[in-house]
C-alpha cells in the first residue's frame, strides 16, 4: 500500500490482509535512530553499538535541549525575584509535589482524599517518577493460599488481567481461550481451539496463541497465535470481533496504548505493527530488530519497547518520530519484557540475567545474573532461563519467573540501580507469563509444562494452570516518592 504523499501514516480498512509497506526507509530500516537524530548502526567496526559521531551508544540520550540562552536564563531570575504570579504549568507542579508530600506525612487515607483535589499527578506518571514503595512491606506468601485454576490442556502460554481486576482471562497452546471470574475461580466463557485452515468457520485460534492484551477500558481484547493472525474480541461477550492479518511469522507480542484503542503488536517476522482497533484499520511497520521479537509491552506514550530475541537488543520505538532506541546488555536470548512506569523498564533472557534499563541509557542500570540459580542440564551447568517478567506500575516491585520451581520477588531500589530479592513463591512448571493486579493485592502466573515458545524440555510433573497468588503487606502504609535519582 502506498504511504500518502507527506504524510508519516498510511491507515487502510482491513480485509481478507493488511499489507506491510513495501518499501521502508529511515527509522524503519535496519539502522536505528538516536532521539530521532542521525541513523544509529546496531553494531560498529569494533563490535560495539556506536551512535553517530562516534559516541558510545551507553551515555546518555536526551531529545530535550538542556541550555538556556542568556536573555531567556535573566529572565527567569527576574521572574522569579518579582515573584510573578505562577504559570499553569508551575501549579500543576507545584500541587504534584504538595501530594507527594501528602502522601509520606498522612499515608494512603489522606492521600485517596488529596487525589480527588489534585488530579494532575498523571503528568509524573508521565515522566516516570511517580513511585510507590511497596516491596518493603510485601509479606513472604503462603503457598497454601495458591489458588489454582485448570481448564487448558496443553501449557498456559499468556494471560492479563482486567482493568478492575476482576476478571482473567488466559490462553494456551492449544489454542484455546478461557475467561475467568477472580473472586469465584469460575469459567465465564471458554473458546476451545480449532484445526488448522478452520479459522474463517471456527471462532477461536487453531494453533499456539502466544501473546494477549486488554485495552485500558476493559472493552477489547486482541490475542496473537503462530498462524500470523491477530484475533480481536469483545472483552464482554468473548465474541470474536476481527482478525487481523499482515505479519508474515508467529505473533509474540500485543499491547495496547493505554487510553487509547491503538495496538502495537510485534512478530517472529521482525517488525512491529501499528493498528487502530475500533476503526479496524492497519496504520504503519516499523523494522530494526535482526531476529525474532519475543516480547512487547506499551504505556500511555505513543511509542512501545521490545525484546530482540537472540540480536541481543531491547529496543523503544517513538512511533511519532518513526525513530527508535538501542539497548544492549543481556548475553543470551532476550524473551520477556515490561514496562515499570514511562521511562523503567524490566526484561529477562535465556543467559539468567533480570536487567533493569532507563530510557535514557543504552546499558543496564542494575543486572542480575543468574537471577534463579544455576540448572544441571545434561551434564552441564547452565543459569535457568528467565520466562516471564512483571512489574507493578509505578512501584519498586518485580516478579520473575522461570523453571526452577519458583517465581521470584524483587525490588528495585536505588533509583532503579539495585536488584534486591526478597522471596520466592514455590510453583512448579514453565511460569510462561506472569501479571500483577491493578491494586497490587494479588499477582498471577501462567503455568505449562512447556516454554512458550518451544519445546526444549517438558516438566511433566507440572500443572497446565493459572496459579493466583495473594500479596499481603504490613500494616504501615506503603510510601510514595517524587521524582527518582535516575
Amino acid at each position: 500500500m502506498a504511504a500518502p504523499a507527506g504524510g508519516r501514516r498510511a491507515k487502510a480498512p482491513l480485509g481478507a490482509a493488511a499489507r506491510p509497506r513495501a518499501a521502508v526507509r529511515g527509522g524503519r530500516g535496519g539502522a536505528a535512530r538516536a532521539g530521532g537524530g542521525a541513523p544509529v548502526p546496531v553494531s560498529g567496526a569494533e563490535g560495539r553499538p556506536r551512535a553517530a559521531g562516534g559516541r558510545p551508544l551507553d551515555e546518555e540520550v536526551s531529545s530535550d535541549s538542556e541550555t538556556e540562552g542568556p536573555l531567556h536564563g535573566r529572565r527567569r531570575r527576574e521572574e522569579a525575584e518579582e515573584e510573578v504570579e505562577e504559570t499553569p504549568q508551575e501549579k500543576k507542579l507545584r500541587l504534584a509535589k504538595l501530594y507527594l508530600e501528602q502522601l509520606r506525612q498522612h499515608g494512603e487515607s489522606r492521600a485517596g482524599a488529596a487525589s480527588a483535589e489534585l488530579p494532575l499527578i498523571p503528568q509524573l506518571e508521565q515522566k516516570g517518577r511517580l513511585q510507590r514503595l511497596v516491596a518493603k512491606d510485601v509479606q513472604p506468601p503462603d503457598p497454601a493460599s495458591i489458588r489454582v485454576f485448570r481448564g487448558h490442556h496443553l501449557s498456559v502460554t499468556c494471560l492479563v488481567i482486567s482493568p478492575d481486576d476482576r476478571f482473567i482471562f488466559s490462553a494456551s497452546k492449544d489454542g484455546s481461550l478461557i475467561k475467568w471470574e477472580v473472586e469465584s475461580g469460575k469459567k465465564l466463557c471458554v473458546v476451545p481451539g480449532g484445526k488448522k485452515g478452520t479459522e474463517e468457520r471456527h471462532m477461536g485460534h487453531a494453533s499456539h496463541v502466544l501473546c494477549m492484551a486488554i485495552s485500558s477500558d476493559g472493552k477489547y481484547l486482541a490475542t496473537g497465535d503462530r498462524n500470523k493472525l491477530i484475533m480481536i474480541w469483545d472483552a464482554a461477550t468473548c465474541k470474536r470481533l476481527h482478525i487481523f492479518t499482515g505479519h508474515r511469522d508467529a505473533v509474540s507480542g500485543l499491547s495496547f496504548r493505554k487510553g487509547t484503542h491503538q495496538l502495537y503488536s510485534a512478530s517472529h517476522d521482525r517488525c512491529v505493527k501499528v493498528w487502530n482497533v475500533s476503526e479496524n484499520a492497519y496504520i504503519e511497520t516499523l523494522f530494526g530488530h535482526q531476529d525474532v521479537i519475543t516480547g512487547l509491552d506499551s504505556l500511555s506514550r505513543e511509542c512501545c519497547v521490545t525484546a530482540g530475541g537472540r540480536d541481543g537488543t531491547v529496543r523503544l520505538w517513538k512511533i511519532p518520530e518513526e525513530s527508535q532506541l538501542v539497548f544492549c546488555g543481556h548475553q543470551g536470548s532476550i524473551d520477556c519484557i515490561q514496562l515499570i512506569n514511562e521511562e523503567h523498564m524490566v526484561s529477562g533472557a535465556d543467559d539468567g540475567s533480570v536487567a533493569l534499563w532507563s530510557g535514557t541509557k543504552k546499558k543496564p542500570l542494575a543486572l542480575a545474573r543468574q537471577a534463579h540459580g544455576m540448572q544441571d542440564a545434561q551434564g552441564l551447568q547452565q543459569p535457568y532461563w528467565i520466562s516471564a517478567v512483571a512489574a507493578l506500575r509505578n512501584s519498586d516491585l518485580l516478579a520473575t519467573g522461570s523453571h526452577s520451581t519458583s517465581v521470584k520477588l524483587w525490588k528495585c531500589s536505588e533509583g532503579f540501580r539495585k536488584l534486591e530479592p526478597l522471596w520466592d513463591i514455590p510453583l512448579v512448571g514453565f511460569v510462561n507469563s506472569l501479571k500483577f493486579s491493578a491494586a497490587g493485592d494479588f499477582l498471577v502466573a501462567g503455568i505449562g509444562q512447556e516454554h512458550r515458545l518451544g519445546r526444549w524440555w517438558r516438566i511433566k510433573e507440572a500443572k497446565n494452570s493459572i496459579c493466583i497468588i495473594p500479596l499481603k503487606r504490613r500494616t504501615t502504609v506503603p510510601s510514595s516518592e517524587g521524582p527518582d535519582s535516575s
